[in-house]
């Protein structure tokens, strides 16, 4: 199959500050994409001609980022073959999780003395998105408010996003802040991996080894600093072999 080539996008402010770092979460184990990552890790699954990894950053680095900082671990060398022998274009760290997976939170935590910007921009590798009318990133950097935001998610309408089957994962009030959907009930807005955060999302007490994200957004959350944008373009959530089809076959018509 030919490799897809996303539309251009506008870009809604030239003088909107984006984030020249990134922090891309590569290290998983890719246990729902079996039996795909049985010799490779997730983030190397090819989706429309291209790798997962490859389609996020070549979104970060049409959109102006400049460093990616990405966490491995499952089969960690092959993403570090891959990342050498590829990318051209964009400065890449890694932040070595050989030792011990720490799951989002914690491997986040673990990458912060190389994400030498703040806010900075998080980014799953496992989703793609594809830009709407405007730039994603620009328009999610063009949505931040310092004084009153920790972390600002990118969310999708649940109707919107493509070969995702959950309920939904926040509530959005017209001030743009997020509340999590309660048990059995459905709520709108899918979270689509990629935010915005403050470093000082990380203050205070945080544990040691790994944790989840959810521990940091719920603390915001409760302090009223978690707010969302809602994306305007297409978004995929690639995280089965079933979902890679399907996904290609909306591209291919897109």
């Amino acid at each position: 199959m030919s490799r897809y080539k996303a539309p251009l996008a506008l870009r809604p402010d030239p003088d909107v500050r984006l984030p020249e770092v990134a922090m891309v979460l590569a290290a998983g184990l890719g246990k729902r994409m079996r039996p795909l990552t049985a010799t490779r890790p997730k983030p190397l699954v090819e989706v429309a001609g291209q790798t997962l990894l490859d389609h996020c950053l070549d979104r970060l680095r049409a959109a102006g980022v400049c460093k990616a900082v990405v966490n491995v671990h499952y089969l960690a060398d092959a993403l570090e073959a891959h990342l050498r022998n590829r990318v051209q274009g964009i400065e890449i760290a890694i932040s070595d999780e050989r030792d011990l997976l720490l799951e989002t939170g914690g491997g986040l935590a673990r990458a912060l003395p190389l994400i030498d910007a703040d806010p900075f921009l998080v980014v799953n590798s496992d989703n793609i998105w594809i830009d709407g009318p405007v730039d994603t990133l620009r328009l999610l950097a063009a949505h931040w408010d310092d004084a009153r935001m920790d972390a600002l998610l990118l969310l999708v309408p649940l109707a919107r996003a493509h070969c995702h089957a959950g309920q939904g994962d926040f509530h959005m009030d017209p001030m743009g802040r997020l509340r999590r959907r309660k048990a059995g009930t459905v709520a709108p807005f899918v979270y689509t991996g990629v935010m915005m955060v403050a470093k000082r999302l990380f203050d205070g007490d945080i544990p040691e080894g790994p944790f989840s994200l959810n521990l940091l957004w719920d603390r915001a959350i409760a302090a009223g600093r978690c707010f969302g944008a809602v994306h305007q373009g297409l978004w995929f959530d690639v995280g089965a072999p079933a979902n890679i089809h399907k996904t290609e076959a909306i591209l291919s018509g897109a």
